[in-house]
């Protein structure tokens, strides 16, 4: 994942990552690397998704958060919901 997640690029985000499950088996790593910015719409695609992807048996893991992503993660709890991996 790459650039601003955010309320214009959360549909086409959500689409895709749904599409990616119905091939994943039992672990969907999602890399933050290249994510710049993310705001509330952002991570309610996460959330989304994880809880989509728990239905079906699979494991969500987020990857390699910037700095600003971890903060992100961690003041809103979802550290503690969705994996996450160095």
């Amino acid at each position: 994942m790459s650039g601003e997640i955010d309320i214009f690029t959360s549909p086409a985000l959500r689409e895709d990552l749904l599409g990616v499950l119905r091939y994943s088996r039992s672990l969907l790593i999602l890399d933050l690397s290249g994510v710049a910015a993310c705001n509330a719409c952002g991570l309610g695609v996460l959330v989304g998704v994880q809880r989509r992807a728990k239905t079906m048996g699979i494991t969500v893991v987020l990857t390699a958060p910037r700095p600003y992503m971890s903060r992100l993660l961690h003041s809103t709890g979802l550290d503690r919901s969705i994996s996450m991996m160095a």
